[in-house]
């Protein structure tokens, strides 16, 4: 089941709904308007391989400051 973000139309308070059916019926949880703009929502995902990869020049081992998070 998808979650999206909203905006209030009328009150301008920011909310997250679980949706199970795109006809589902919206309202704000602080005014309960029924008028509300879907967000675009920002999202991460882990890749295929499972773990990150090591950068060039670096021992290896993963995690921060192990090598795969590229802050060195």
């Amino acid at each position: 089941m998808p979650i999206y973000e909203y905006i209030c139309d009328d009150c301008q308070s920011q909310f997250e709904k679980i949706v199970i059916n795109r006809q589902q019926e919206i309202s704000c949880p602080k005014c309960s308007s029924k008028k509300a703009t879907i967000q675009l929502s920002v999202f991460s995902s882990a890749t295929a391989g499972g773990s990150p990869k090591p950068s060039s020049g670096s021992s290896g081992g993963g995690g921060c400051c192990g090598g795969g998070c590229g802050c060195h």
